[in-house]
């Protein structure tokens, strides 16, 4: 079994990761880290949940502490774009937690907030910058940040960077990098739009694919709830009244949408709070952070506001409105069933989202189980004719955690080999137990 001590990671980098207990690389660490530590362009296929931050950021800590260098002014040598803030600040505070024991600064830039302190830092001087597109363009053509002296660029989650129409941004920033550098890229998926930008950035470089392209997470279960729009909030309530549904991702397709969950949780009791692109960015920071704490116990998000979210301990994710991309779908069940835990996805769909159920289908080649013992169940919409025909799933969410885990009623969860930026989040039953752990070993999952 490979360890990190196999890996040829500098024994301060070592020292970071064995400080959180981890010794076990994930698979996407294990076939990155050495090629990246000889200097290769890599072209990476991974889902969020795989462990990617750790296989890109701890050869880049160690490319850039092998010459240790004063940072600079306005010049950093490593950029790392994402596509969303709350990503970008993870990747960041991943950076430092592995580089802690490193003479190293990084910096993350990002819009929706004050530029003045993100100006100030790359005034200071930084070696790593993490940034949005469009708020590093700002302060690019406002002269704060130069890209001449980037020796290693790494675009993250190129799939939903094209998807939210960054592409003319990125391709803006790519033409300041220097001709010779070090490219990394990594994407959930692989369509046509993102290979062809691989082939434009990447020199001879080693592909790393740790899953299927567009398939689901194998220990989510999945099920689709029957259920007329104007019934939608009323099944949502009686769902929460179930206990075992402990810490759960809520999808909306709209920002009103998501506000209108939040309240009607609210008024149903249930610890909530809702996370999209009209709140501020401190706000949106502090739901992430009580719902990561436990302080709330349900947040209800947009598809671009969650992109990005790492929440260990997730037990469900509810698609409160079906996406009317399959893709975004296999993005948001992986929110849960995470290190190797099991979890559950639940659906909600209505007549108007039938055909996005069956492009979901389509998409994850198998048919979501209908579960159809709950008060607002349509026979109409479930009798669509033009619907996948399969069997009702009877009984399954009552005498067993809601979706995950054995049904023992002890909390234990199965398979979690952890590791970096992994399994963090409470065990929530009060016994828990973990299998799957030996000797103590954890694997290196990072956001």
């Amino acid at each position: 079994m490979t360890t990190f001590t196999d890996l040829n990671l500098s024994e301060s980098i070592l020292r970071a990761v064995m400080d959180g207990g981890y010794t076990i690389p994930t698979p996407i660490q294990e076939k990155s880290i050495p090629p990246l530590l000889e200097g290769r362009d890599l072209l990476g296929v991974a889902q969020t949940g795989t462990g990617k931050t750790a296989a890109f950021a701890l050869p880049l800590l160690q490319h850039l502490s092998k010459t240790p260098r004063k940072a600079q002014s306005r010049k950093p040598l490593a950029l790392i774009l994402a596509p969303t803030r709350e990503l970008a600040s993870q990747i960041n505070d991943s950076l430092r937690a592995y580089g802690k024991h490193l003479h190293l600064r990084s910096c993350v830039i990002f819009g929706g907030t004050s530029p003045r302190p993100q100006v100030q830092a790359v005034n200071r001087g930084t070696h790593i910058v993490v940034a949005t597109p469009g708020r590093l363009l700002d302060l690019m053509n406002q002269g704060h940040v130069r890209l001449d002296e980037i020796e290693v660029f790494i675009l993250d989650e190129a799939d939903r960077m094209l998807d939210m129409g960054f592409i003319h941004d990125v391709k803006r920033i790519i033409a300041k990098l220097p001709k010779k550098r070090q490219t990394l890229l990594f994407s959930a998926t692989m369509p046509a739009s993102v290979q062809g930008l691989a082939s434009s950035l990447l020199v001879d470089p080693v592909q790393v694919e740790v899953a299927p392209t567009a398939t689901t997470v194998e220990k989510v279960d999945q099920k689709v709830m029957f259920v007329s729009k104007d019934q939608k909030r009323a099944l949502l309530g009686d769902l929460m009244n179930n206990p075992e549904i402990e810490r759960v991702l809520i999808f909306t397709r709209t920002k009103h949408g998501a506000d209108r969950v939040a309240r009607h949780l609210h008024e149903c009791g249930v610890r909530s709070d809702a996370i999209h692109g009209n709140k501020a960015q401190n706000a949106r920071q502090r739901a992430l952070e009580s719902f990561r704490a436990g302080n709330i116990r349900a947040l209800v998000a947009t598809d671009i506001a969650a992109r990005g979210i790492d929440v260990d301990g997730v037990t469900h994710v509810i698609n409160f409105d079906l996406p009317n991309d399959p893709e975004s779908y296999v993005h948001r069940i992986g929110r849960t069933a995470r290190a190797g835990a099991t979890g559950m996805a639940i659906s909600f769909c209505d007549h108007d989202e039938r055909a996005y159920l069956r492009d979901i289908e389509k998409t994850i080649r198998q048919s979501v189980p209908v579960f159809d013992e709950h008060p607002y169940h349509s026979v109409e919409i479930a009798n669509d004719p033009g619907a996948t025909k399969r069997p009702p799933q009877r009984g399954g969410f009552k005498g067993k955690r809601f979706g995950s885990g054995n049904g023992n009623g002890n909390g234990q969860r199965h398979g979690q080999n952890k590791g970096p930026g992994q399994g963090r989040g409470p065990n929530r039953g009060r016994n828990s137990q973990r299998s799957g752990r030996s000797g103590g070993q954890r694997s290196g999952k990072a956001a």
